[in-house]
């Protein structure tokens, strides 16, 4: 339905067309082209269009008029002049043997009689070899166009007897384009964003655009076609899920990311296109981390760049690689695996714990785990005692505490204050020097007071006793709840 008519509708090809109309109108026009390049990239649409040119009894700046009885007669398939082959189910000698007795006759009607072979690449040896003399001597009314997507498998003696045409991938700006286009002419309303997110999954094929696009239209008949609507019916994911699922990888929460991996599931996404789209994702995070004005490059969002730069700033270079290794070699893997879902979860816990692996890049992101554990001077050490055998640190300190300040002065004559004084000031400057965010050294910091109370009293301020003694109870309390609260993990703080 949407296939070009004529040169000037073909997109991304700009190249090939300027090339072939110039033959045209200087008729300079070649006995044998081979068109290769990937799926929907418009070959055997060129080649239509070619033969409809060079029949053309009219032709406009090398284009075919499409009102002569020759444009109309090809467009509609009734005409003898252009005969397409398929290769892939025409690929035996006896085939081209049909060929090589029809070109003996001349057209009936125009002036060159045009062959369109396309998938060439599927004839057999002996196919090529019965093809080789009449491509290189053909009858001067007859033109041969040879298509294909696998440009290696043609044997060089027929490739030394072609004009040589590679058509690029399309861009996803010009895919864009020609949609928006053709919504506006179908009368259909799509959001911008998602004409690029089908521009972008089609790979440069315009077919598979267009497919796309149709489908989608259809499952949506007569509403307004959001971005969101595509990623339902693709099976795709939103990048901000790609950003989550990025954050947990990097805090190695495990748990979390196969939550997110178990909402995707539940939600019918396709985990093969969330493979292939994550890559791309850490792929884009590369091209940010390591280059400067990449905004032109990267095809996304003003929002998600910013997203992206901040993100690039979370996560280190080697890292980065490795996660791209890890993720390229699954979608690889995922095309003929039973289990996607368990494949998925390995390899994102793979990249969470890098001591699943042994090899150079994950040995180097080990070592950088431990040195973040070392700069917070934090370990954290499971409770693997039962809640009822615990004694709460703040309980230890404050008989300790005790001890030292009061029942030791007291036994070797010491004046007990100084060496309450000391013991607080040294239980404060080390709860500052080492940063300890422990509250358990806050409860024993407000213990050692009870003690302290006692002594003051004896020199002479009985009134100090009251205070000091509520304030040492109130950090006993705070230690009780510090125990009751925190009886899965116990914050041991390392000295400097």
């Amino acid at each position: 339905k949407f296939r070009p008519d004529e040169f000037e509708d073909v997109k991304g090809q700009d190249h090939i067309v300027t090339t072939l109309q110039n033959q045209i109108k200087a008729n300079r026009i070649g006995h044998a082209y081979l068109f290769c390049g990937t799926r929907g990239t418009g070959k055997t649409t060129v080649a239509k269009i070619f033969a409809k040119a060079v029949n053309c009894e009219h032709p406009v700046n090398g284009s075919p008029c499409g009102e002569c009885e020759m444009c109309k007669s090809i467009a509609a398939g009734t005409s003898m002049n252009v005969i397409e082959i398929d290769a892939a189910s025409n690929n035996g000698v006896d085939n081209i043997r049909e060929i090589r007795e029809e070109v003996t006759y001349r057209p009936t009607e125009g002036k060159y009689k045009v062959y369109i072979i396309d998938e060439v690449h599927m004839l057999s040896i002996g196919a090529f070899n019965a093809l080789l003399k009449t491509l290189e001597e053909p009858p001067e009314y007859v033109i041969f166009i040879l298509a294909t997507t696998e440009v290696h498998k043609i044997p060089i003696t027929i490739l030394s007897r072609c004009q040589h045409y590679d058509f690029k991938r399309i861009s996803i700006e010009t895919i864009t384009d020609r949609m928006r286009d053709l919504m506006q002419t179908e009368q259909v309303e799509v959001e911008e964003k998602a004409l690029r997110y089908i521009a972008k999954a089609a790979d440069g094929s315009m077919r598979d655009a267009l497919s796309l696009l149709d489908q989608c239209i259809a499952f949506y008949l007569g509403q307004k076609l959001t971005y969101d609507h595509v990623l339902e019916v693709l099976g795709a994911v939103d990048t901000d899920v790609f950003s989550r699922l990025l954050r947990k990888v990097l805090e190695r929460d495990v748990a979390g990311v196969l939550d997110i991996v178990e909402d995707l599931v539940m939600q019918g996404r396709e985990l093969t296109q969330l493979a292939a789209d994550f890559t791309w994702y850490l792929r884009n995070l590369l091209l940010v981390k390591t280059s400067d004005n990449i905004e032109d490059v990267l095809d996304v969002s003003t929002e998600n760049m910013m997203q992206l730069k901040e993100e690039s700033g979370m996560i280190e270079t080697a890292a980065l690689f490795r996660y791209i290794r890890v993720f390229s070699e699954l979608s690889g893997q995922l095309k003929y695996a039973t289990q996607k879902r368990i494949m998925l979860e390995v390899a994102l816990i793979k990249l969470c714990t890098p001591a699943m692996e042994t090899k150079q890049d994950t040995i180097l992101e080990r070592i950088r785990a431990v040195e973040e554990k070392v700069e917070k001077r934090i370990i954290q050490v499971e409770d693997k005692v039962p809640a009822k055998l615990l004694i709460p640190l703040s309980i230890q300190h404050m008989f300790a505490m005790f001890g030292a300040s009061v029942l030791v002065p007291f036994i070797f004559g010491i004046n007990p204050a100084i060496v309450l004084f000391m013991n607080g000031v040294g239980t404060l400057i080390f709860i500052v020097v080492t940063k300890a965010k422990s509250p358990a050294y806050l409860g024993s910091s407000f213990a050692f007071l009870a003690p302290a109370g006692v002594v003051i009293s004896k020199m002479g301020y009985p009134y100090a006793l009251g205070g000091f003694v509520a304030v040492g109870f109130c950090g006993c309390i705070l230690s009780f709840i510090i125990y009751k609260c925190g009886t899965k993990w116990i914050d041991i703080v390392l000295p400097p």
